[in-house]
């Protein structure tokens, strides 16, 4: 009689539910759960493989009869940003990230719930208490960073740290091969700042820096004006039937 290892992965298919991003669709998504000794090796082979992180839940898409949601990793090295994003750079000069341990605090719990009833009021998060926040930031059984945006202080130059209200917060995956954007947040009075933007070309810098090959952004899909934001950032690679494709 033979049995499976506690931390070897078992999948499990979810029921048919409204696509988020395509109207008239249905989503199904295949997740396994990321725990035990295993658990930052099995993030990043199922990162690698098409899959997001949401606590210790991995999922991708399972669709019965659509292919559109593609997973896309940008090359960091290769990136160069057009004048468009030169422009959110400079718009955007005055920020400074801060990487901290993923621990949750009140303060980027208010930000959270400002950005969510402006800008995704009728979405999954809308109901998210101040405990299910937390669970999302500190239930991780990989390497994972909050990095909390401000202005520059006076002493940033020294400190490498910002001062001042919070304006904008990314939970990111640290892998051996790249960063992961998990979910992002930012004052929505801020839009004219293209903060979305703006932090995924800091996490670009970030990877860089720390020589690490790919930032993941999770997944592209055609015809989602959602989604569409993510194709800028080219060269990068989509996950095809084939492998990883590369995109100029």
């Amino acid at each position: 009689m033979t049995s499976q290892p506690r931390d070897a992965p078992q999948f499990y298919l979810t029921s048919p539910s409204a696509c988020p991003y395509l109207p008239g669709k249905e989503e199904r998504k295949v997740f396994t759960h990321i725990v035990g000794r295993r658990g930052r090796e099995l993030n990043e082979i199922l990162t690698q493989g098409g899959f997001r992180r949401s606590q210790t839940i991995a999922y991708r898409p399972a669709c019965d009869t659509c292919r559109a949601c593609v997973s896309v990793r940008v090359l960091v090295e290769e990136f160069e940003p057009s004048g468009n994003l030169k422009r959110v750079l400079k718009d955007n000069a005055d920020l400074i990230g801060n990487a901290l341990p993923n621990r949750p605090t009140s303060e980027q719990y208010s930000l959270f719930r400002h950005y969510v009833d402006n800008r995704h009021a009728d979405g999954g998060m809308a109901d998210m208490t101040v405990l299910d926040y937390s669970m999302m930031i500190e239930d991780s059984h990989v390497d994972t960073k909050l990095i909390e945006y401000r202005r520059r202080g006076i002493d940033s130059g020294i400190t490498g740290k910002g001062s001042g209200d919070l304006i904008a917060v990314c939970l990111t995956d640290e892998m051996s091969d790249g960063l992961s954007m998990v979910y992002s947040f930012y004052a929505p009075e801020m839009q004219h700042r293209s903060l979305g933007t703006f932090m995924i070309l800091d996490h670009i810098r970030r990877a860089r820096a720390m020589g690490l090959p790919y930032l993941y952004l999770g997944y592209w899909v055609e015809g989602s004006k959602k989604m569409g934001y993510k194709a800028r950032f080219k060269p990068q690679e989509r996950l095809l039937a084939n492998g990883w494709a590369r995109v100029e």
